[in-house]
Protein backbone atom coordinates (compact mmCIF):
# COMPACT_ATOMS: atom_id res chain seq x y z
CA UNK A 1 0.00 0.00 0.00
CA UNK A 2 1.22 3.49 -0.86
CA UNK A 3 1.12 6.24 1.44
CA UNK A 4 -1.44 7.60 -0.27
CA UNK A 5 -3.48 4.75 0.51
CA UNK A 6 -2.45 4.58 4.53
CA UNK A 7 -3.64 8.42 4.64
CA UNK A 8 -7.10 7.95 2.70
CA UNK A 9 -7.89 4.29 4.91
CA UNK A 10 -6.94 6.05 7.94
CA UNK A 11 -9.27 8.74 7.29
CA UNK A 12 -12.23 6.92 6.54
CA UNK A 13 -11.43 5.13 9.75
CA UNK A 14 -11.61 7.93 11.68
CA UNK A 15 -14.80 9.36 10.02
CA UNK A 16 -16.40 5.88 11.42
CA UNK A 17 -15.25 6.54 14.39
CA UNK A 18 -15.84 10.13 15.05
CA UNK A 19 -19.74 9.19 13.79
CA UNK A 20 -20.14 7.78 17.32
CA UNK A 21 -20.44 10.65 18.64
CA UNK A 22 -21.00 12.76 16.04
CA UNK A 23 -24.37 11.62 16.03
CA UNK A 24 -25.10 12.05 19.65
CA UNK A 25 -25.35 15.88 18.50
CA UNK A 26 -29.09 16.76 19.05
CA UNK A 27 -28.63 20.61 18.01
CA UNK A 28 -28.98 21.16 13.99
CA UNK A 29 -27.04 23.98 13.65
CA UNK A 30 -24.42 22.75 16.46
CA UNK A 31 -24.51 19.63 14.10
CA UNK A 32 -23.91 21.06 11.11
CA UNK A 33 -20.64 23.29 12.06
CA UNK A 34 -18.96 20.42 13.76
CA UNK A 35 -19.40 17.99 11.25
CA UNK A 36 -17.69 21.09 8.83
CA UNK A 37 -15.33 21.60 11.16
CA UNK A 38 -13.93 18.44 10.45
CA UNK A 39 -14.23 18.44 7.05
CA UNK A 40 -12.63 21.03 6.97
CA UNK A 41 -10.02 19.35 8.33
CA UNK A 42 -9.19 16.43 6.14
CA UNK A 43 -9.72 19.25 3.28
CA UNK A 44 -6.61 21.35 4.38
CA UNK A 45 -5.08 18.33 5.70
CA UNK A 46 -5.19 16.19 2.45
CA UNK A 47 -4.62 18.97 -0.31
CA UNK A 48 -3.16 22.26 1.73
CA UNK A 49 -3.04 24.97 -0.97
CA UNK A 50 -4.91 22.60 -3.56
CA UNK A 51 -7.74 23.00 -1.72
CA UNK A 52 -8.22 26.69 -3.49
CA UNK A 53 -9.67 24.56 -6.52
CA UNK A 54 -12.34 23.26 -4.07
CA UNK A 55 -13.05 26.51 -2.63
CA UNK A 56 -12.82 28.64 -6.00
CA UNK A 57 -15.09 26.12 -7.67
CA UNK A 58 -17.70 26.13 -4.55
CA UNK A 59 -17.70 30.13 -4.31
CA UNK A 60 -18.25 30.93 -8.21
CA UNK A 61 -21.30 27.97 -8.05
CA UNK A 62 -23.08 29.76 -5.39
CA UNK A 63 -23.27 32.90 -6.77
CA UNK A 64 -24.46 31.23 -9.98
CA UNK A 65 -27.09 29.14 -7.39
CA UNK A 66 -27.91 32.80 -6.02
CA UNK A 67 -28.01 34.92 -9.60
CA UNK A 68 -30.05 33.17 -11.24
CA UNK A 69 -32.20 30.52 -10.18
CA UNK A 70 -34.12 29.64 -13.28
CA UNK A 71 -30.35 28.10 -15.31
CA UNK A 72 -28.40 27.57 -12.31
CA UNK A 73 -28.59 23.89 -12.94
CA UNK A 74 -27.43 23.67 -16.28
CA UNK A 75 -24.57 26.86 -15.76
CA UNK A 76 -22.82 25.18 -13.12
CA UNK A 77 -23.08 21.70 -14.43
CA UNK A 78 -21.32 23.07 -17.49
CA UNK A 79 -19.34 25.10 -15.09
CA UNK A 80 -18.09 22.46 -12.59
CA UNK A 81 -17.63 19.97 -15.76
CA UNK A 82 -15.55 22.33 -17.60
CA UNK A 83 -13.43 23.34 -13.93
CA UNK A 84 -12.69 19.55 -13.52
CA UNK A 85 -11.33 19.68 -17.00
CA UNK A 86 -8.68 22.90 -15.98
CA UNK A 87 -8.34 21.20 -12.30
CA UNK A 88 -6.74 17.93 -13.49
CA UNK A 89 -4.93 19.66 -16.91
CA UNK A 90 -2.74 22.27 -14.30
CA UNK A 91 0.71 19.62 -14.58
CA UNK A 92 0.31 20.15 -17.99
CA UNK A 93 0.19 24.02 -18.27
CA UNK A 94 2.93 24.35 -15.84
CA UNK A 95 0.73 24.19 -12.50
CA UNK A 96 1.09 21.68 -9.30
CA UNK A 97 -1.11 18.71 -10.10
CA UNK A 98 -3.88 17.91 -7.42
CA UNK A 99 -3.53 14.73 -5.58
CA UNK A 100 -5.35 11.29 -5.24
CA UNK A 101 -7.26 13.25 -2.04
CA UNK A 102 -7.87 16.33 -3.61
CA UNK A 103 -9.28 14.64 -7.09
CA UNK A 104 -11.85 12.70 -5.17
CA UNK A 105 -12.61 15.72 -2.92
CA UNK A 106 -12.96 17.89 -6.23
CA UNK A 107 -15.19 14.74 -7.73
CA UNK A 108 -17.68 14.64 -5.25
CA UNK A 109 -17.85 18.38 -4.85
CA UNK A 110 -18.92 18.60 -8.57
CA UNK A 111 -21.74 16.06 -7.91
CA UNK A 112 -23.19 18.32 -4.66
CA UNK A 113 -23.03 21.47 -6.00
CA UNK A 114 -24.54 20.78 -9.39
CA UNK A 115 -27.30 18.19 -7.62
CA UNK A 116 -28.48 20.82 -5.22
CA UNK A 117 -28.55 23.49 -8.21
CA UNK A 118 -31.06 21.03 -9.71
CA UNK A 119 -33.08 20.48 -6.64
CA UNK A 120 -32.96 24.40 -6.56
CA UNK A 121 -34.29 24.89 -10.21
CA UNK A 122 -37.10 22.06 -9.44
CA UNK A 123 -38.50 23.79 -6.16
CA UNK A 124 -38.71 27.30 -8.21
CA UNK A 125 -39.84 25.85 -11.49
CA UNK A 126 -42.80 24.24 -9.32
CA UNK A 127 -43.43 27.53 -7.86
CA UNK A 128 -43.76 29.30 -11.63
CA UNK A 129 -45.63 26.66 -12.97
CA UNK A 130 -48.50 27.20 -9.93
CA UNK A 131 -48.04 30.70 -10.09
CA UNK A 132 -48.78 30.70 -14.02
CA UNK A 133 -52.19 28.41 -13.51
CA UNK A 134 -52.97 30.63 -10.15
CA UNK A 135 -52.36 28.38 -7.98
CA UNK A 136 -51.33 28.54 -4.87
CA UNK A 137 -49.03 25.57 -3.33
CA UNK A 138 -47.62 24.78 0.18
CA UNK A 139 -43.87 23.88 -0.16
CA UNK A 140 -42.20 21.06 2.22
CA UNK A 141 -39.82 22.69 5.54
CA UNK A 142 -37.22 21.28 3.04
CA UNK A 143 -38.27 23.06 0.10
CA UNK A 144 -38.20 26.35 1.86
CA UNK A 145 -34.69 25.91 2.81
CA UNK A 146 -33.52 24.86 -0.48
CA UNK A 147 -35.16 27.63 -2.10
CA UNK A 148 -34.02 30.36 0.34
CA UNK A 149 -30.95 28.51 0.93
CA UNK A 150 -28.08 30.61 2.42
CA UNK A 151 -24.13 30.55 1.80
CA UNK A 152 -24.04 28.41 4.99
CA UNK A 153 -26.60 26.30 4.43
CA UNK A 154 -24.81 25.34 0.95
CA UNK A 155 -21.38 24.95 2.71
CA UNK A 156 -21.99 23.39 5.55
CA UNK A 157 -23.71 20.93 2.85
CA UNK A 158 -20.83 20.27 0.86
CA UNK A 159 -17.91 20.62 3.19
CA UNK A 160 -19.79 18.40 6.07
CA UNK A 161 -16.94 15.34 6.61
CA UNK A 162 -19.72 12.74 5.51
CA UNK A 163 -19.26 11.44 2.06
CA UNK A 164 -16.89 14.20 1.27
CA UNK A 165 -13.57 12.30 0.45
CA UNK A 166 -15.55 9.75 -1.21
CA UNK A 167 -18.94 9.84 -1.22
CA UNK A 168 -21.30 8.41 -0.86
CA UNK A 169 -23.30 11.15 -3.08
CA UNK A 170 -26.61 12.05 -1.27
CA UNK A 171 -29.14 14.92 -1.35
CA UNK A 172 -29.42 17.84 0.20
CA UNK A 173 -32.66 16.43 1.05
CA UNK A 174 -31.57 13.47 2.58
CA UNK A 175 -29.15 15.94 4.25
CA UNK A 176 -31.60 17.70 5.68
CA UNK A 177 -33.87 14.74 6.98
CA UNK A 178 -30.58 13.98 8.72
CA UNK A 179 -30.59 17.05 10.58
CA UNK A 180 -34.38 17.39 11.82
CA UNK A 181 -35.69 14.22 11.75
CA UNK A 182 -35.05 11.85 14.48
CA UNK A 183 -35.19 8.33 12.49
CA UNK A 184 -31.34 7.47 13.56
CA UNK A 185 -31.69 8.19 17.07
CA UNK A 186 -34.79 5.24 17.31
CA UNK A 187 -31.78 2.97 14.86
CA UNK A 188 -29.08 0.65 16.03
CA UNK A 189 -26.44 2.53 13.95
CA UNK A 190 -23.38 1.04 15.94
CA UNK A 191 -24.59 -2.93 15.46
CA UNK A 192 -25.36 -1.75 11.53
CA UNK A 193 -21.84 -0.15 10.68
CA UNK A 194 -20.53 -3.52 12.76
CA UNK A 195 -22.31 -5.41 9.64
CA UNK A 196 -20.52 -3.66 7.17
CA UNK A 197 -17.45 -3.53 8.47
CA UNK A 198 -17.47 -7.02 8.99
CA UNK A 199 -16.89 -7.60 5.41
CA UNK A 200 -13.92 -5.62 5.34
CA UNK A 201 -11.18 -8.01 6.35
CA UNK A 202 -12.58 -10.39 3.86
CA UNK A 203 -12.13 -7.95 1.36
CA UNK A 204 -8.56 -6.87 2.63
CA UNK A 205 -7.26 -10.44 2.78
CA UNK A 206 -8.33 -11.45 -0.81
CA UNK A 207 -6.74 -8.18 -1.67
CA UNK A 208 -3.19 -8.54 -0.24
CA UNK A 209 -3.21 -12.32 -1.47
CA UNK A 210 -3.94 -11.72 -4.89
CA UNK A 211 -2.04 -8.57 -5.63
CA UNK A 212 1.07 -10.47 -3.81
CA UNK A 213 0.72 -13.42 -6.27
CA UNK A 214 -0.77 -11.40 -9.35
CA UNK A 215 0.92 -7.85 -8.72
CA UNK A 216 -1.07 -5.33 -11.48
CA UNK A 217 2.79 -3.73 -11.96
CA UNK A 218 3.65 -6.98 -13.12
CA UNK A 219 1.44 -5.43 -16.52
CA UNK A 220 3.75 -3.11 -17.11
CA UNK A 221 7.51 -5.12 -16.88
CA UNK A 222 9.11 -6.10 -20.16
CA UNK A 223 9.39 -9.67 -18.51
CA UNK A 224 5.23 -9.75 -18.97
CA UNK A 225 5.31 -8.81 -22.80
CA UNK A 226 8.34 -10.94 -23.33
CA UNK A 227 8.56 -14.11 -21.29
CA UNK A 228 4.60 -15.02 -20.31
CA UNK A 229 2.63 -17.54 -22.93
CA UNK A 230 -0.66 -15.49 -24.87
CA UNK A 231 -3.05 -17.51 -22.29
CA UNK A 232 -1.36 -16.59 -18.83
CA UNK A 233 -1.09 -12.83 -20.36
CA UNK A 234 -5.29 -12.97 -21.45
CA UNK A 235 -6.05 -14.64 -18.07
CA UNK A 236 -3.96 -12.09 -16.22
CA UNK A 237 -7.35 -9.48 -16.86
CA UNK A 238 -8.84 -11.49 -13.85
CA UNK A 239 -6.50 -10.91 -11.06
CA UNK A 240 -6.36 -7.47 -12.39
CA UNK A 241 -9.62 -6.72 -12.01
CA UNK A 242 -10.02 -9.12 -8.84
CA UNK A 243 -7.28 -6.64 -7.21
CA UNK A 244 -9.14 -3.74 -8.84
CA UNK A 245 -12.91 -4.53 -7.25
CA UNK A 246 -11.33 -5.63 -3.78
CA UNK A 247 -9.93 -2.10 -2.99
CA UNK A 248 -12.99 -0.34 -4.27
CA UNK A 249 -15.03 -2.49 -2.02
CA UNK A 250 -12.80 -1.84 1.09
CA UNK A 251 -13.37 2.09 0.13
CA UNK A 252 -16.67 1.84 -0.36
CA UNK A 253 -17.83 -0.07 2.92
CA UNK A 254 -15.75 1.81 4.94
CA UNK A 255 -17.60 5.34 3.03
CA UNK A 256 -20.80 3.89 3.62
CA UNK A 257 -19.88 2.94 7.39
CA UNK A 258 -18.99 6.83 7.96
CA UNK A 259 -22.46 7.48 7.06
CA UNK A 260 -24.01 4.21 9.31
CA UNK A 261 -22.53 5.41 12.42
CA UNK A 262 -23.14 9.22 12.12
CA UNK A 263 -26.82 8.18 11.01
CA UNK A 264 -26.89 9.90 7.49
CA UNK A 265 -29.44 8.01 5.33
CA UNK A 266 -31.38 6.33 8.01
CA UNK A 267 -35.05 5.75 7.55
CA UNK A 268 -37.95 4.15 8.51
CA UNK A 269 -38.88 0.85 6.26
CA UNK A 270 -42.06 2.53 5.12
CA UNK A 271 -40.69 5.16 3.74
CA UNK A 272 -39.19 3.01 0.76
CA UNK A 273 -36.17 4.52 0.70
CA UNK A 274 -34.28 4.11 -2.50
CA UNK A 275 -30.71 4.64 -3.12
CA UNK A 276 -29.31 8.16 -3.56
CA UNK A 277 -32.75 9.30 -4.03
CA UNK A 278 -34.06 8.93 -0.36
CA UNK A 279 -37.39 7.95 0.86
CA UNK A 280 -40.21 7.17 -2.17
CA UNK A 281 -43.16 8.25 0.23
CA UNK A 282 -43.53 11.48 2.52
CA UNK A 283 -42.73 11.65 5.81
CA UNK A 284 -45.91 12.63 7.12
CA UNK A 285 -46.21 13.69 11.19
CA UNK A 286 -47.13 10.22 11.94
CA UNK A 287 -44.40 8.37 10.85
CA UNK A 288 -42.05 10.77 12.66
CA UNK A 289 -44.24 10.68 16.07
CA UNK A 290 -44.56 6.69 16.18
CA UNK A 291 -40.31 6.37 14.93
CA UNK A 292 -39.66 3.90 17.95
CA UNK A 293 -42.04 0.99 16.42
CA UNK A 294 -40.35 1.08 13.08
CA UNK A 295 -37.27 -0.70 11.04
CA UNK A 296 -35.35 0.84 9.62
CA UNK A 297 -32.44 0.75 6.57
CA UNK A 298 -29.60 2.68 4.94
CA UNK A 299 -30.46 2.18 1.47
CA UNK A 300 -30.20 5.59 0.53
CA UNK A 301 -26.49 5.66 0.99
CA UNK A 302 -25.93 2.21 -0.37
CA UNK A 303 -23.12 2.75 -3.53
CA UNK A 304 -22.68 -1.02 -4.33
CA UNK A 305 -24.36 -4.41 -3.47
CA UNK A 306 -21.25 -6.42 -3.40
CA UNK A 307 -23.65 -9.49 -3.34
CA UNK A 308 -25.34 -9.01 -6.46
CA UNK A 309 -22.72 -7.77 -8.31
CA UNK A 310 -20.71 -10.72 -7.57
CA UNK A 311 -23.19 -13.43 -8.02
CA UNK A 312 -25.86 -11.98 -10.55
CA UNK A 313 -25.51 -13.69 -14.14
CA UNK A 314 -25.28 -10.81 -16.70
CA UNK A 315 -23.42 -7.44 -17.17
CA UNK A 316 -26.40 -5.22 -17.54
CA UNK A 317 -27.50 -6.58 -13.95
CA UNK A 318 -24.18 -5.83 -12.46
CA UNK A 319 -23.95 -2.38 -13.92
CA UNK A 320 -27.31 -1.33 -11.53
CA UNK A 321 -25.10 -2.65 -8.47
CA UNK A 322 -22.27 -1.20 -9.15
CA UNK A 323 -21.80 2.77 -7.95
CA UNK A 324 -25.59 3.06 -6.97
CA UNK A 325 -25.75 6.68 -6.15
CA UNK A 326 -23.32 8.22 -8.47
CA UNK A 327 -25.00 5.81 -11.08
CA UNK A 328 -28.53 7.65 -9.63
CA UNK A 329 -27.14 11.55 -9.95
CA UNK A 330 -26.48 10.40 -13.75
CA UNK A 331 -29.94 9.02 -14.50
CA UNK A 332 -31.87 12.19 -12.78
CA UNK A 333 -29.64 14.83 -14.30
CA UNK A 334 -27.84 13.87 -17.21
CA UNK A 335 -30.02 10.50 -18.74
CA UNK A 336 -33.81 12.14 -18.04
CA UNK A 337 -32.65 15.51 -19.12
CA UNK A 338 -30.63 15.24 -22.13
CA UNK A 339 -32.82 16.22 -25.08
CA UNK A 340 -32.36 13.15 -27.32
CA UNK A 341 -33.79 9.77 -26.22
CA UNK A 342 -31.83 8.32 -29.12
CA UNK A 343 -28.17 9.57 -27.50
CA UNK A 344 -29.42 9.37 -24.24
CA UNK A 345 -27.60 6.51 -22.85
CA UNK A 346 -24.43 7.22 -24.68
CA UNK A 347 -24.36 10.85 -23.50
CA UNK A 348 -25.09 9.33 -19.86
CA UNK A 349 -21.41 6.86 -20.39
CA UNK A 350 -19.61 9.92 -21.68
CA UNK A 351 -20.29 12.41 -18.87
CA UNK A 352 -19.45 9.10 -16.31
CA UNK A 353 -16.19 8.56 -17.75
CA UNK A 354 -15.52 12.19 -18.19
CA UNK A 355 -16.29 12.89 -14.35
CA UNK A 356 -13.93 9.90 -13.17
CA UNK A 357 -10.94 11.63 -15.27
CA UNK A 358 -9.74 12.50 -18.53
CA UNK A 359 -7.14 9.47 -19.51
CA UNK A 360 -8.40 7.17 -22.21
CA UNK A 361 -8.18 4.00 -19.84
CA UNK A 362 -11.29 5.53 -18.65
CA UNK A 363 -13.43 5.74 -22.00
CA UNK A 364 -11.82 2.34 -22.51
CA UNK A 365 -13.69 1.19 -19.50
CA UNK A 366 -16.75 3.01 -19.38
CA UNK A 367 -18.15 3.02 -22.61
CA UNK A 368 -16.83 -0.48 -22.99
CA UNK A 369 -20.36 -1.69 -21.89
CA UNK A 370 -21.29 -0.35 -25.24
CA UNK A 371 -19.79 -2.47 -27.28
CA UNK A 372 -20.18 -5.60 -24.96
CA UNK A 373 -23.82 -5.09 -23.83
CA UNK A 374 -25.80 -5.73 -27.45
CA UNK A 375 -23.55 -9.08 -27.21
CA UNK A 376 -24.84 -10.03 -24.23
CA UNK A 377 -28.35 -8.96 -25.24
CA UNK A 378 -28.34 -11.77 -28.16
CA UNK A 379 -26.19 -14.01 -25.54
CA UNK A 380 -29.36 -14.85 -23.50
CA UNK A 381 -32.00 -14.25 -26.31
CA UNK A 382 -29.99 -18.14 -27.39
CA UNK A 383 -29.05 -19.35 -24.25
CA UNK A 384 -32.64 -19.49 -22.85
CA UNK A 385 -33.68 -22.99 -21.80
CA UNK A 386 -37.55 -24.59 -20.60
CA UNK A 387 -34.88 -26.86 -18.99
CA UNK A 388 -33.73 -25.46 -15.37
CA UNK A 389 -30.44 -27.85 -15.51
CA UNK A 390 -29.72 -26.92 -19.23
CA UNK A 391 -30.41 -22.75 -17.87
CA UNK A 392 -28.27 -23.19 -14.74
CA UNK A 393 -25.61 -24.23 -17.50
CA UNK A 394 -26.78 -21.14 -19.07
CA UNK A 395 -26.07 -19.07 -16.10
CA UNK A 396 -22.88 -20.11 -15.44
CA UNK A 397 -21.73 -19.29 -18.68
CA UNK A 398 -23.30 -15.70 -19.11
CA UNK A 399 -21.85 -15.50 -15.80
CA UNK A 400 -18.05 -16.25 -16.76
CA UNK A 401 -18.71 -14.41 -19.57
CA UNK A 402 -19.79 -10.98 -17.46
CA UNK A 403 -16.75 -11.29 -15.52
CA UNK A 404 -14.37 -11.54 -18.83
CA UNK A 405 -16.21 -8.25 -20.25
CA UNK A 406 -15.77 -6.71 -16.64
CA UNK A 407 -12.27 -8.26 -16.07
CA UNK A 408 -10.79 -6.95 -19.80
CA UNK A 409 -12.35 -3.56 -20.03
CA UNK A 410 -11.41 -3.32 -16.27
CA UNK A 411 -7.83 -3.82 -16.84
CA UNK A 412 -7.88 -0.32 -19.40
CA UNK A 413 -9.48 1.56 -16.11
CA UNK A 414 -6.04 0.34 -14.25
CA UNK A 415 -3.38 0.92 -17.31
CA UNK A 416 -4.75 4.30 -17.76
CA UNK A 417 -2.32 5.43 -20.82
CA UNK A 418 -3.33 4.80 -24.26
CA UNK A 419 0.06 3.43 -25.23
CA UNK A 420 -0.02 1.09 -22.31
CA UNK A 421 -3.46 -0.20 -22.78
CA UNK A 422 -2.76 -0.37 -26.52
CA UNK A 423 0.17 -2.16 -25.94
CA UNK A 424 -1.62 -4.67 -23.57
CA UNK A 425 -4.42 -5.40 -26.13
CA UNK A 426 -1.95 -5.86 -28.59
CA UNK A 427 0.05 -8.47 -26.82
CA UNK A 428 -3.13 -10.41 -26.29
CA UNK A 429 -4.35 -9.16 -30.01
CA UNK A 430 -7.37 -7.65 -29.12
CA UNK A 431 -8.72 -10.37 -28.78
CA UNK A 432 -11.90 -9.34 -26.50
CA UNK A 433 -13.13 -7.28 -29.51
CA UNK A 434 -12.78 -9.83 -31.95
CA UNK A 435 -14.02 -12.73 -29.73
CA UNK A 436 -17.22 -10.38 -29.09
CA UNK A 437 -18.02 -9.71 -32.36
CA UNK A 438 -17.55 -13.47 -33.80
CA UNK A 439 -20.05 -14.06 -30.15
CA UNK A 440 -22.45 -11.63 -31.70
CA UNK A 441 -22.03 -12.62 -35.28
CA UNK A 442 -22.63 -16.63 -33.92
CA UNK A 443 -25.34 -15.84 -31.46
CA UNK A 444 -27.57 -13.78 -34.05
CA UNK A 445 -27.11 -16.55 -36.34
CA UNK A 446 -28.45 -19.42 -33.80
CA UNK A 447 -30.95 -16.79 -32.73
CA UNK A 448 -32.65 -16.38 -36.30
CA UNK A 449 -32.31 -20.25 -36.97
CA UNK A 450 -34.55 -20.38 -33.47
CA UNK A 451 -36.92 -18.41 -34.59
CA UNK A 452 -37.47 -19.77 -37.94
CA UNK A 453 -37.63 -23.43 -35.87
CA UNK A 454 -40.31 -21.89 -33.42
CA UNK A 455 -42.26 -20.40 -36.60
CA UNK A 456 -42.24 -24.02 -38.49
CA UNK A 457 -43.04 -26.11 -34.96
CA UNK A 458 -47.05 -24.93 -35.59
CA UNK A 459 -47.11 -25.78 -39.51
CA UNK A 460 -45.34 -29.37 -38.24
CA UNK A 461 -47.55 -30.03 -35.38
CA UNK A 462 -50.47 -29.75 -37.94
CA UNK A 463 -49.29 -31.73 -40.20
CA UNK A 464 -49.01 -34.68 -38.03
CA UNK A 465 -52.80 -34.09 -37.11
CA UNK A 466 -53.81 -34.13 -40.56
Amino acid sequence: MSEDDIIYAVLLILGIAFGHFYRKINDADIKKVVGTIFGLVIVFYTSGIQSLHIFISFFVCFIIIKLDQRRCHLICFWFMMIYLLFFRMTGIIGLTSPGGHTNMIQMILTLKIIGFAFEKNTVVTKLIEAEKKGEKIGLTDCEKEIRNSSFFDIFHYCFNYIGLLTGPYFTYRTFYDYLYYPFYKHADCWIATMQKLAWVPLYATLFLITSYIWPSEYLHTTEFYESRSFIYRLFYVWPTFFIFRMRIYIGITLAESICINAGLGCYPKVLEAKCGHGPSTAITKEIVDSTEKHEYEFDTIESVDVMNVEKCWTFREAMKHWNKCVQYWLAMYVYKRFPSKKYRVMATMAVSAYWHGILPGHYFCILGPIVYLPVEDILLKVLKSDDPNTQKVFNIITWISKFFAFSYLGTAFVLRDVRKIWHYYGSVYHFGYFFWLALYLISMLFYMLKKKAQKRAPKDTDKKEN
